[in-house]
């Protein structure tokens, strides 16, 4: 039998995705997500500490795949993309080193600490509506610049993907 003080409780309310209790509203938290949306499923428990959602696999070794990587020409092609302009996105003043500074800022800067939500580990900038918000404008250009100057994509090298010709 559960107490209202249960329902206010956040571990009960952070590990149940059918809640449908109140929301502690502590001062100071702001507006969540979970306040515009109150009824929504929190599908994402379902991918807790399970390894059928690694897309890595169990057996996946980094130090080992690391080690087949060729990292100076990674380092090359880094540099390349660093300050070979683009005539569609000409660079500022000969480097684009201050569009990708930029892009990192942007994408670690939606972390929510509160939530553990965001940041740029996941690529989410691509993505509605991250990538429509005013702040974001023209690093779709940065993104862009990493396709348009390479000849293999280093991510499917790594995973021993095939590699295939780019551009």
């Amino acid at each position: 039998m559960s107490t209202s003080d249960d329902i206010h409780n956040t571990t009960a309310t952070g590990k149940c995705p059918f809640h449908q209790g109140g929301h502690d509203q502590s001062a100071g938290a702001g507006t969540t997500t979970r306040d515009w949306w109150p009824n929504q499923l929190r599908v994402d428990l379902l991918n807790q500490h399970s390894n059928r959602s690694n897309p890595l696999g169990e057996d996946f070794d980094y130090r080992k795949e690391f080690s087949k990587l060729d990292y100076y020409g990674l380092k090359k092609d880094l540099k390349a993309l660093l300050t070979e302009s683009q005539p569609w996105w000409p660079a500022d003043w000969g480097s684009y080193a201050g569009l990708f500074i930029r892009m990192a800022w942007h994408g670690a800067g939606t972390y929510r600490s509160i939530d553990g939500r965001g940041g740029a580990g996941r690529g989410q900038q691509r993505f509605a509506p991250l990538n429509s918000w005013p702040d974001n404008v023209s690093l779709d250009k940065a993104r862009r610049l990493f396709v348009a100057n390479q000849t293999e994509i280093w991510s499917e090298n790594l995973l021993g993907r095939p590699v295939y010709p780019r551009g």
